[in-house]
């Protein structure tokens, strides 16, 4: 079979959009530099797959992730097709910010985490100190007319830290929606969330002002959750889902984190169950299997290895 079998299911949106984080989140991980051109090339084969939303890059410095430092190169390599609403890069700092409008960019995304730890490793500041850094950068952004994401990392447990309270993770949530963000991605970073969990956190951020139309879901692997993880925030009402084509990823800060949500298996399971996404399931497997060539190993997606060993 190269498609499911649709029965609609109740108590799913009719669509749901697909936030492919794979060049950027599902690739900076990666110990082996990939030329610019091979991103360039991939971010190209999920458009042509129907992927709508791509991030495209980081401007992180080099030193902190390798990966990331051909930024410029990505871009310029997509030309205008990189820059549009739909095509988000990561900044972390005004610096990152200053390189990504020389570019002409007009959609960033900025990366908090829920605990102290990781806040150190990741940002090199406490949770209170990455809002001063946040700041300048959101409202900049937003006086320039750009469209804000906010990632909210270590949302379901923190390999350091343990468990992680829900109301700290919506603590710090509120804050950087508070200085204006369009939307707020829920970041299940080392893959330990449960759907009762993520239920209790769609709820307590409802509480506090922050409904499902404004929220997005990022779910690993780790624990082979992902799916039922996301399937649950649908069923409370998100439409806005991130993955990695090829289930691709990891955290360079954090050594547990394994492969992103793979986004075959989102789009399968969506399919199947009657919801719109656009995406050419057939054209994104191809896809997944040459940058699986590219990078020598196999994909880890159940759906890429079912589909491409028919």
């Amino acid at each position: 079979m190269r498609s499911p079998q649709v029965e609609a299911a109740t108590g799913l949106p009719p669509k749901v959009t697909i936030y492919e984080v794979g060049p950027r989140d599902g690739l900076q991980n990666e110990k082996t530099v990939v030329p610019a051109a091979t991103k360039v090339e991939f971010i190209r084969r999920l458009e042509a797959a129907g992927l709508g939303t791509i991030e495209t890059t980081s401007f992180v410095p080099a030193r902190w992730v390798p990966q990331m430092g051909d930024a410029e190169e990505v871009l310029a390599g997509l030309g205008a097709d990189g820059l549009g609403r739909r095509r988000p890069a990561l900044v972390p700092n005004e610096r990152g910010l200053d390189r990504a409008e020389e570019l002409g960019l007009t959609a960033i995304a900025i990366f908090g985490s829920a605990t102290e730890t990781f806040a150190q490793k990741n940002l090199n500041r406490s949770v209170t100190e990455q809002y001063a850094m946040f700041e300048p950068v959101v409202k900049r952004s937003l006086a320039d007319g750009m469209w804000v994401r906010a990632y909210v990392s270590m949302c379901f447990g923190d390999p350091w830290e343990g468990p992680v309270p829900i109301d700290q993770v919506v603590d710090t949530a509120e804050r950087l929606m508070d200085l204006g963000c369009h939307e707020l991605s829920l970041g299940d970073t080392i893959g330990v969330g449960t759907t009762g969990h993520v239920h209790r956190l769609l709820e307590a951020l409802g509480a506090r002002g922050i409904g499902t139309d404004r929220v997005a879901v990022h779910f690993h692997d780790t624990y082979g959750q992902a799916l039922a993880n996301t399937m649950a925030a649908l069923r409370d009402g998100v439409s806005v889902v991130d993955a990695a084509a090829g289930g691709l990823g990891g955290c360079p800060y954090a050594k547990s984190a394994t492969g992103n949500l793979a986004t075959e298996d989102l789009v399968w399971a969506l399919h199947g169950a009657g919801v719109e996404t656009g995406v050419d399931l057939d054209a994104l497997v191809e896809t997944s299997v040459w940058m699986a060539g590219r990078l020598g190993r196999p994909s880890p997606s159940n759906v890429v290895r079912a589909l491409a060993g028919a």
